[in-house]
């Protein structure tokens, strides 16, 4: 088949704006093309040459694009360049000096779609000494046979910018259309898709073996399946009711989902956006390989950043520290070790547990993790009514999470792969807002550290007063922006302090492992002030049976030795804060529905 044929397509394509004239030429497309190369054309079309989760990337820079036009235009760069600069893209660009060039091929022998994704592949796979060279010669020599049109086309695609803008789904509809018998096949073409997550592999499979072998394609350990999406509520009780009043909520962890495929032949990790991200977490691989060896799995989860002191979730900004870094990945790991915390069961055993209710998922993937203390099945709870489910929040952001995920146990609560609807639900905060101001809090108990921080204390419990009732009321708990010198100093510093039981002057519903009287003060700062079941300060002032606390909090390296332990921020001081910090946020979501 010629590449002209589908760059005729291609212009058309990018004269219309409708969705239905796209269409009708994709079909149009798809039926002259031969079944052998159905998804070659897939994938072109796309402006790729394999799934995005396998990461082939073609790797040509505009500048090698430039070697390669000169050389076949025998143009100077200079008129390529100013080309460029005046019109935007480099595309159109090769179409122009194509059309001027001086060097003009008599026997040009029209390049075919096999031709042109061959040589893309093996740019694509060019590496090494000598690679950036051969591409060059590879692109001179496919420039060289192509039309002006054909170059423009080309070049794009060599680039990574297309720019045709055809859908998915716009794809599936015209395969359905050509091949499936009608668009009324699209919906199971549909699901093939979001179980395979690679639409060349649809339309062979499609080609090759017609609807039966779509029907009977399974998942497959290796090619992640295409998340299921959750629609978003801010109330209990409308949740509850889309539930039918009965749910399954599970903390929403403030950290990074990934699909897991575990086998014989490794271990493969894929972002929500099915990027292979397996080389950018060795610990989450070796994790899942130490505790499902021998199993052929996947399943969803999230990875969460975790203090390496105080096993305290962190936030998610540190997990992003590890996208591209290759050479201090294993410092990184030490440093923010992250827990994975398993959400979902999606296959096991050659069993497809998509087509499963949760619930069974849920138990089954119960049974196939072992618990342990940087991997344990996401935190759970069956709940029917409002209050219930508000308390299960506050514990969720107590532990540092977002809030909850709320999903159906009904019949309906299959795992719906692609598909966003209400059979989950997030549940999250109405409001977010940073903490303006720093607290100066007293310390009054501490935790034993882990590791490194072994033979010391890995974090503080902190408490603001209570001036009205002569009493103090835990906060917080801060292992982080503590340096080496201050773990070294604490235990001395807090030594004059120490006192063997929970003493009488303090409100916690906190076991430490070691107590103090309220005496040093430290300076602290959080990402917010939130509400909380498990600490006291401000208990019952802003919602029955919930008290505030300060999430993520740090210690600024400042100790208040100026100040008594009664000088410290008061209960009220937080609430007028938390009060003040939940106006601002009504004031700015105001003004934006203004």
């Amino acid at each position: 088949m010629l590449y002209s044929r589908i760059v005729e397509t291609y212009t058309k394509i990018e004269a219309t704006t409708k969705r239905l004239e796209i269409t009708r030429l994709l079909v149009e497309l798809i039926d002259a093309t031969p079944r052998s190369i159905i998804d070659k054309v897939v994938y072109l079309t796309q402006g790729k040459l394999y799934p995005d989760f396998l990461g082939i990337e073609l790797g040509v820079a505009e500048k090698l694009l430039f070697r390669a036009l000169t050389r076949v235009t025998g143009q100077a760069e200079s008129k390529a360049a100013t080309l460029y600069k005046k019109l935007g893209d480099l595309g159109t660009v090769a179409e122009q000096l194509l059309k001027d060039r001086t060097q003009v091929s008599f026997q040009r022998k029209a390049p075919t779609v096999e031709e042109v994704y061959n040589v893309f592949d093996t740019i694509a796979h060019e590496v090494g000494q000598g690679s950036i060279d051969s591409k060059v010669r590879h692109l001179t020599t496919l420039l060289g046979k192509a039309s002006p049109t054909e170059a423009k086309y080309i070049t794009r695609m060599a680039l990574g910018r297309l720019r045709l803008g055809v859908a998915d789904m716009t794809l599936l509809d015209a395969l359905a259309i050509s091949l499936g018998g009608g668009k009324e096949s699209r919906l199971t073409l549909e699901r093939a898709y979001n179980r395979s997550s690679d639409l060349g592999y649809v339309a062979r499979t499609l080609a090759t073996g017609g609807m039966k072998a779509i029907e009977s394609l399974k998942v497959t350990v290796g090619r992640p399946i295409r998340p299921m999406l959750a629609e978003r509520l801010s109330e209990a009780k409308a949740i509850l009711e889309k539930m039918n009043g009965e749910c399954a909520a599970e903390y929403k962890y403030d950290g990074l989902r990934i699909q897991a495929h575990v086998s014989s032949n490794g271990t493969t990790l894929f972002s929500r956006r099915l990027e292979n991200i397996t080389d950018q977490f060795p610990d989450v691989q070796q994790l899942l390989k130490e505790n499902l060896e021998g199993i052929a799995i996947i399943l969803e989860g999230e990875a969460v950043p975790v203090d390496p002191a105080t096993g305290e979730l962190l936030p998610f900004q540190l997990i992003s520290q590890r996208r591209g870094r290759k050479y201090d990945l294993e410092k990184t790991i030490q440093d923010i070790p992250v827990a994975f915390f398993p959400f979902d069961l999606l296959y096991a055993d050659t069993i497809d547990y998509t087509d499963r209710p949760y619930l069974e998922r849920r138990e089954r993937l119960r049974k196939l993790i072992p618990k342990n203390e940087r991997l344990d099945l996401s935190q759970q709870k069956i709940c029917n009514d409002p209050e219930q489910l508000d308390d299960f929040m506050q514990e969720a952001v107590a532990d540092g999470c977002e809030g909850l995920m709320i999903k159906s146990i009904g019949r309906d609560s299959t795992y719906k792969a692609g598909a966003r609807g209400w059979t989950w639900i997030k549940y999250k905060r109405d409001y977010k807002s940073e903490m303006q101001d720093s607290v100066d809090l007293a310390v009054v108990g501490a935790f034993a550290g882990k590791g490194r921080r072994g033979g010391t204390y890995g974090a503080l419990l902190l408490a603001a007063y209570d001036k009205r009732n002569d009493l103090f009321r835990t906060v917080c708990k801060c292992g982080s922006g503590f340096t080496d010198e201050d773990l070294d100093k604490l235990p001395k510093l807090l030594e004059k302090y120490s006192v063997d039981h929970r003493h009488s002057r303090l409100d916690s519903k906190i076991e430490a492992d070691v107590w103090f009287v309220a005496g040093l003060v430290l300076e602290i700062v959080g990402a917010e002030i939130t509400l909380s079941p498990i600490h006291t300060c401000g208990m019952n002032s802003i919602r029955p049976g919930a008290g505030l606390a300060v999430r993520f909090p740090r210690f600024t390296g400042k100790y208040r030795e100026d100040k008594s332990a009664e000088d410290s921020t008061t209960t009220d001081e937080i609430v007028e804060m938390y009060r003040a910090q939940l106006k601002k946020v009504t004031e700015n979501t105001t003004v934006e529905a203004a």
